[in-house]
């Protein structure tokens, strides 16, 4: 498959106005980011991809700072080179390990998480997948039974196995990341993994423990009912993709709606993750 590289060039901008902009294109499908010196470059599969969808999304932004963006077609193969050639190790807390297929391994971690990197979201470079490793670390996950919502690589599926989860659920509407998951499942000896290719209408029917969801704010509020209908009560959910504002309230209140109670949030370079209990 290939995919549309959106390169943008902030002119006359603060920090933020960069992270309101990647913000608005999460919300019409764009699934990658990349930070350059002069801004960032944006990826959305090409049959996604609707240049008027975003020129509409980003308007109102024109009058508060000065940007431009280039359109480039990726072809896959040469994503996946790219890719790996910027994939770099990372290290957690001094707890967690994440590397690809190529480097080499460091087994004084206790937790170490081998991906093979493809145009799948949630190699845990991104600020939100290392929120959510985070919480994973803090929170209790033995034999427990877990759903990852968004899964992309499967690498918050994988540690949440890794922790001693009894059953993992990792959903993902892209079949890219659906096969990403399976491979990454695998590559980690990983028993207890199943993965779905799907949305909110494939979450099985069952009663979770804990619920991760890393998506988007838009797909997170039209979904959150269902995470509610799919937890236990006094099960966690932790929820991230969007940031301290405007967005966190808009999430706390809908999560309200479903008898989700907000507990606290996590912020990094902008970014938030929240912890709520049913």
């Amino acid at each position: 498959m290939n995919y549309y590289e959106l390169v943008f060039t902030l002119i006359s901008a603060e920090d933020f106005h960069q992270d309101l902009l990647i913000n608005e294109l999460a919300g019409i499908g764009f699934d990658t980011f990349e930070e350059t010196d002069l801004g960032f470059k944006a990826y959305i599969k090409s049959v996604d991809f609707n240049k008027d969808h975003v020129d509409q999304a980003l308007s109102a932004y024109h009058e508060m700072f000065t940007f431009k963006y280039d359109v480039n077609l990726i072809p896959q193969k040469n994503w996946n080179e790219v890719w790996e050639s910027n994939f770099s190790p990372i290290e957690l807390a001094n707890q967690v390990y994440i590397r690809a297929t190529f480097h080499e391994s460091k087994p004084h971690f206790p937790y170490e998480i081998v991906i093979d990197p493809k145009m799948a979201f949630g190699t845990g470079h991104h600020q939100t997948t290392v929120l959510m490793l985070e919480w994973l670390l803090e929170t209790e996950l033995k034999d427990k039974n877990i759903l990852d919502m968004g899964c992309g690589t499967g690498i918050l599926a994988i540690l949440a196995s890794k922790l001693g989860a009894k059953e993992v659920d990792a959903i993902d509407y892209d079949e890219l990341s659906y096969d990403s998951a399976l491979e990454n499942a695998a590559l980690n000896d990983i028993q207890n993994l199943t993965a779905i290719c799907g949305s909110k209408e494939a979450i099985p029917n069952k009663i979770y423990d804990v619920i991760l969801a890393n998506i988007n704010r838009n797909i997170l509020l039209e979904q959150i009912d269902r995470y509610a209908t799919a937890l236990k009560e006094g099960g966690e959910l932790f929820m991230s993709g969007f940031y301290k504002e405007p967005d966190l309230e808009i999430i706390i209140d809908e999560a309200r709606k479903h008898d989700l109670k907000f507990i606290s949030h996590k912020e990094l370079n902008n970014w938030v993750s929240a912890k709520f209990i049913k």
